[in-house]
């Protein structure tokens, strides 16, 4: 059964992959079994899941020429059996032998001629509990889509039932009408597009070269980070903002730490995250998996007062939320959907060679339900997200929040950072300097 046409963005995140820069996000949930589990019969289980979801069903076929669009098909040989994986921690002696396993797994790329996606049911946790590693290539959906995608392998739940929307008829428009409407919408669209591409030329930083710029590396390390949501709900309460502005202070002030570690100036420019904005529920219209916009902001890591971080965090991202999600350079996805397919086939790959000049990082959010959640009984304590690296970065930033915990997902360039570790201490010693404070 033929599927929907790839958009341009999701072409794009197609175009982008390479052995060392893979485009796939990914999430490592871990889940406590009342009684010990039977690894066969929870693949089985998985496996079953997975069939019954059309997404997973479905590779990409590119259409001819080549440079022309894509779309997505029931693959024909789709077996759930080869997309899951069973692994065990031998070795509980390593400082975090999931994390290691995870960055072993998450290095490796997805076989584009295949459904896009992977999972990995991992056993022997302390305790008895077991993780779940899940990883869908970008061009599959966003992580909010990723969120819907990845429920559906869970037990079921019982989502918040959302009041139906009242839908009023309207009077009937003529041809004319409709083609003034369709023409007032491309000029606005050209002009919005006009307005981005405007505003990223502008804020290009070709010198000084980022600190954190480096050469690609196939080789991943991961770090995995809780801390309590009540700390950071405590900083707000005394410092104004939004939990996101705590978190992203926070994250500066572990910046600063980590570069300060490895001997960098921490004070030469800021280091500017590129900051995704889910654009589901804002569009009436969707199409391909991938509705996105994003934020650029300059994390203060010159800044060594932990609240003054914070101040300037918060400033600018009020700035950033006043102008919307459809201005500025951190709009690049709207702009890049919006561009031929073949474009992004002759242009894409070098267009993200020079991502460093644009961003530093990429600092994500990805938005949980706060209910109880299950596999095969076992109850679901933590999540933590990745963000694909992209090209010539160091680190990339995922953050979700599930019940009492903020889960930080840490996914580093192997060939710049290898110690990984220092960075997730830097976090929670940030997370404590701005506590101190309030």
């Amino acid at each position: 059964m033929a599927g929907d046409r790839l958009s341009a963005l999701d072409i794009a995140f197609l175009c982008l992959e390479g052995e060392s820069t893979p485009m796939h996000m990914g999430a490592v949930a871990t889940f406590r079994p009342r009684r010990q589990v039977d690894p066969a019969k929870l693949v089985a289980l998985l496996a079953e899941r997975a069939a019954a979801i059309p997404k997973l069903r479905q590779r990409v076929v590119q259409s001819w020429p080549l440079i022309g669009g894509a779309q997505w098909e029931d693959d024909p040989d789709f077996d759930p059996a080869r997309h899951i994986g069973i692994s065990q921690l031998c070795d509980l002696y390593e400082p975090d032998p999931l994390a290691e396993l995870a960055a072993q797994w998450i290095a490796e790329p997805l076989d584009l001629h295949a459904p896009l996606w992977n999972v990995q049911l991992v056993t022997g946790l302390p305790g008895g509990e077991f993780a779940l590693l899940v990883k869908f290539h970008h061009a599959l959906t966003d992580g909010t889509g990723a969120v819907g995608v990845a429920f559906g392998l869970l037990d079921d739940i019982e989502l918040p039932v959302q009041r139906a929307r009242v839908c009023r008829q309207s009077a009937p428009r003529s041809p004319l009408d409709m083609l003034r409407d369709g023409a007032s919408t491309a000029i606005g669209h050209a002009a919005e597009s006009a307005g981005i591409a405007s505003a990223v030329l502008r804020a290009a930083r070709p010198y000084p070269i980022s600190p954190t710029v480096t050469v690609n590396s196939a080789a991943r390390r991961v770090g995995l980070v809780r801390v309590d949501i009540a700390d950071v709900r405590q900083i707000r309460k005394a410092h104004g903002g939004t939990t996101n502005d705590v978190v992203l202070a926070m994250l500066a002030g572990a910046l600063r730490e980590w570069m300060i570690n490895r001997g960098q100036r921490a004070d030469a420019r800021s280091l500017r995250a590129l900051i995704p904005v889910s654009l589901r529920g804002r569009e009436a219209e969707r199409a391909g998996g991938n509705v996105l916009s994003g934020y650029l902001c300059d994390l203060p890591v010159e800044l060594d007062d932990p609240v003054e971080r914070l101040h300037v965090v918060r400033r600018i991202m009020e700035r950033n939320k006043k102008a919307g999600p459809a201005r500025g350079a951190g709009a690049i996805p709207i702009l890049a959907n919006r561009l031929p397919p073949g474009v992004h086939r002759l242009a894409t790959k070098v267009a993200g060679r020079a991502a460093p000049l644009l961003f530093d990082t990429v600092v994500t959010n990805v938005p949980l339900p706060g209910l109880p959640m299950t596999l095969g009984g076992a109850q679901l304590r933590e999540v933590y997200p990745f963000v694909p690296l992209p090209p010539h970065q160091s680190v990339g930033i995922a953050v979700s929040t599930y019940r009492n915990a903020l889960h930080i997902g840490l996914q580093a360039n192997g060939h710049a950072v290898p110690d990984v570790g220092s960075l997730a201490d830097a976090v929670t010693k940030s997370l404590a300097a701005l506590h101190r404070c309030s």
